[in-house]
């Protein structure tokens, strides 16, 4: 079993030193951090925690090339691999739609485009050089490669949709799709594998992170309130499958969007939080989240990713999370 955490850019860059080395020490295998529009850029986040641990993987979570072009993401994301010692590993997306529209674009043939982007990024980072053609667009010329010594960098993508799951399987080294709720990771490993078999690959070369959200304390209601902000700043941008799934309607979603993003009243957004929407993550005591986890381990999970919000004191989550939960599913591999 392998761990990774996961980050928003929403606190003080020098923050993630002090929580990267955390989790170094407390046994996680990577350490991701995402790129939301309007927070802080992930590429110095990223390069601050690099100079600041050893052995931890660091990725993205994710970056799009809706509002950066491919070449300059295979451009940053080389020089972090050199920084960091080769321990990048790149996290790419469509983009939310939602967010996309804050800055006038349009998600235009999503799927094409990430498809696109993956293997003009993967060929640059592995030494290649134009010309590109394809995709959404214009040709690069022979013009197109780095100018400095770079390495393969692992390429993982996001995904919410079935056919984003399949192109995981298809083109990615690694997946990184959100299970609303968690207990979703069944079909969406099947998704995956149908895609990479349909691609003629083995699909047990593909790195699945089930990537749920947690927010982990002693105090169950402390932990639930951490979850609910988290939910309440997410939640419009829910497929309607999603939330029929969760018996949520879109009217509900909506009046949470309106009070979080139009009114700026995040405590009010996460009030209107019902119990069925906060089944989208697990909040709770570490033996709560334990007995959730372990219907993953049994639908065949291998990598579980924890995401924020951690709980109401990350850096404390961290090491709670290091000191009770990995040990315990450490403990059900070697038994296995």
């Amino acid at each position: 079993m392998r761990f990774s955490l996961r980050l928003n850019n929403d606190l003080p860059v020098r923050d993630y030193v002090a929580l990267a080395r955390a989790a170094e020490a407390a046994g996680f295998a990577q350490l991701w951090v995402s790129d939301d529009l309007f927070l802080r850029g992930v590429w110095p986040i990223l390069s601050a925690c690099a100079v600041a641990t050893e052995h931890i993987g660091l990725g993205t979570c994710i970056v799009n090339p809706a509002t950066m072009h491919p070449a300059e993401i295979a451009m940053q994301a080389a020089a972090l691999d050199e920084l960091s010692g080769g321990r990048l590993s790149l996290g790419l997306g469509a983009g939310a739609g939602e967010f996309l529209g804050w800055v006038g674009l349009t998600h235009a043939q999503p799927l094409t485009s990430l498809a696109e982007a993956t293997r003009r990024i993967r060929a640059l980072l592995a030494g290649a050089s134009g010309p590109f053609t394809g995709g959404p667009w214009p040709d690069w010329g022979a013009e197109a490669f780095l100018r400095f010594p770079t390495r393969p960098v692992p390429i993982y993508l996001a995904a919410l949709s079935p056919r984003m799951q399949g192109l995981i399987g298809a083109v990615a080294d690694g997946g990184l799709p959100l299970l609303f709720p968690p207990e979703q990771y069944a079909e969406v490993a099947a998704r995956v594998c149908a895609g990479a078999e349909q691609a003629g690959r083995d699909p047990d070369v593909i790195d699945l992170a089930a990537c749920i959200w947690v927010s982990v304390d002693e105090d169950r209601a402390r932990a639930e309130a951490t979850l609910r902000t988290k939910v309440a700043y997410y939640a419009n941008a829910l497929s309607d499958d999603m939330l029929a799934r969760l018996g949520v309607p879109r009217s509900e979603v909506e009046a949470i969007a309106h009070a979080a993003q139009r009114d700026n009243d995040i405590e009010r957004a996460a009030a209107l939080v019902s119990p069925e929407l906060l089944r989208l993550g697990v909040a709770g005591d570490t033996s709560a989240l334990i007995e959730r986890l372990e219907g993953l381990a049994a639908m065949g999970a291998r990598h579980l990713s924890f995401g924020p919000p951690l709980g109401p004191d990350p850096l404390a989550a961290i090491k709670l999370l290091g000191r009770s939960v990995l040990p315990h599913f450490g403990r059900l591999t070697t038994d296995d």
